[in-house]
């Protein structure tokens, strides 16, 4: 029997359109807006002025505290001003802005194919080497990786899991990474283990990716400590706290992060930009994002630099269809809509999803009958049904009280609703406002 998370999760169409498309490079544009908030944290302090020349990985922005991130330039170029750029979150982002001229590297990068399976470094190097180079979780939370191999005092990893599972309907980045770049990715992960002094991996992957599953499970043969993990096609399989459940049986307390279980969990992007930065010496300046919709002419996976307009992209697979309704930057359960594609590719940016009109309009909300539905998927044991009125009526102690901020954001509430109530707005609404509270609360 496969294994799951116990509680809740949802079945929505998977949609993987597309699965067997190649990593295609998407060429450069002529000018790029790199924002220096592409993570969770402090945003980084811009280190370049109006008309430098910058090369192909240079530091643009440096980290802006312990939980920040590099920024490097995407690109090579001169710096055409430094301005406030809208993001795919909607907000406005200061942003360093470039005109492409050639494509001219730091020398330091190695950009042959050649695996490079040996390293020989400390675990205090390979962090700073990950820190140096401005990586983030990139299965959508972009939280520094650096801190994440840097457990609080008190705690001590025992275990790595990669997640490999992309749970999430339509995305196919992470599939196609483990099918093109399984050996990288698997030295990255070696990387990992020996950053965090541990000496068992497990990489977990939906049974909905049997390919990736056979072909990574030959090549950990030869990568002692590192196991492939199948787990039950269930939604939200790849949230942290169910895969660390499926996997090892262990249930993170409310409130608690993994660590508190002797776990650590990383994307499989996270894992091959690793590999990148430690034997390449390439920092985080591109990734694999997906780009489809039903009506797509050309969905796939493509290489994009960060600072790349999302409308190249959606050019690139073919232009908006017609009877376009919204479109989405990740998947259609926890992704946003954007109000303009004129917006950058950034280090969360996983997918961008081109929904038709008749699938985006938001039906009719209709009084809750009180069914339960909302309760039986909330992967976390909530009651999201009163969440969204505390939320509604802005009772945000009743929200706290409640566990709110253990909610992950799944979305099954809202697509398990025969309401069709926006039960994961409010729940968003009062979460945000909820977190601000404890933060000013903890700050007197």
């Amino acid at each position: 029997m496969l294994k799951t998370f116990p509680k809740g999760g949802v079945h929505p169409p998977e949609n993987k359109l597309s699965a067997n498309k190649k990593i295609e490079i998407l060429p450069v544009p002529k000018q790029v807006s790199v924002p220096v908030s592409q993570h969770i944290g402090v945003p980084a302090k811009v280190t370049v002025n109006k008309k430098d020349v910058v090369k192909v990985g240079q530091i643009i922005a440096e980290s802006g505290g312990f939980i920040s991130a590099n920024i490097h330039s995407p690109v090579s170029g001169t710096v055409f001003k430094i301005d406030e750029v809208t993001d795919t979150s909607g907000y406005k982002r200061q942003s360093v802005i470039i005109n492409v001229n050639d494509d001219e590297w730091d020398e330091k990068i190695d950009r042959s194919e050649e695996l490079i399976k040996d390293f020989d470094i400390s675990s205090e190097e390979i962090i700073k080497k990950i820190q140096n180079a401005g990586i983030v979780g990139l299965g959508g939370a972009t939280f520094p990786t650096h801190v994440k191999l840097m457990p609080p005092k008190g705690t001590k990893p025992e275990v790595l899991i990669i997640n490999g599972v992309e749970c999430e309907p339509y995305l196919t980045s992470d599939h196609i990474l483990m099918l093109e770049k399984g050996e990288e990715m698997l030295v990255g992960i070696q990387i990992l283990m020996k950053a965090l002094k541990v000496d068992k991996a497990y990489i977990g992957i939906e049974n909905n990716k049997p390919d990736a599953i056979t072909h990574l499970t030959k090549l950990v043969k030869f990568y002692k400590g590192i196991v492939v993990t199948p787990v039950k096609v269930q939604y939200p399989q790849g949230g942290e706290k169910q895969l660390i459940k499926a996997v090892i049986n262990r249930e993170v307390p409310s409130g608690g992060l993994p660590i508190a279980v002797g776990a650590v969990v990383h994307n499989v992007g996270t894992a091959y930009a690793v590999y990148e930065a430690v034997q390449k010496n390439k920092p985080l300046f591109e990734r694999v994002v997906t780009i489809t919709g039903k009506s797509v002419k050309n969905p796939g996976n493509y290489l994009v630099r960060f600072g790349t307009a999302v409308s190249d992209l959606i050019e690139a697979a073919g232009g908006v269809p017609k009877n376009t309704g919204k479109i989405i930057s990740g998947g259609p359960m926890m992704g946003k809509a954007l109000n303009t594609t004129d917006v950058p590719v950034a280090k969360g940016t996983s997918g961008i999803l081109i929904m038709p009109e008749e699938e985006s309009k938001r039906r009719v909300i209709k009084p809750c009958i009180r069914c339960a539905k909302c309760v039986d998927v909330c992967p976390m044991g909530l009651e999201p049904f009163l969440l969204m009125t505390f939320g509604e009526k802005a009772m945000h102690k009743s929200m706290e009280k409640e566990d709110v901020l253990d909610c992950i954001e799944c979305g099954s509430c809202s697509y398990a609703c025969p309401s069709d109530r926006p039960i994961l707005d409010y729940i968003r609404l009062g979460k945000n406002r909820v977190g601000a509270v404890i933060r000013a609360r903890s700050t007197k």
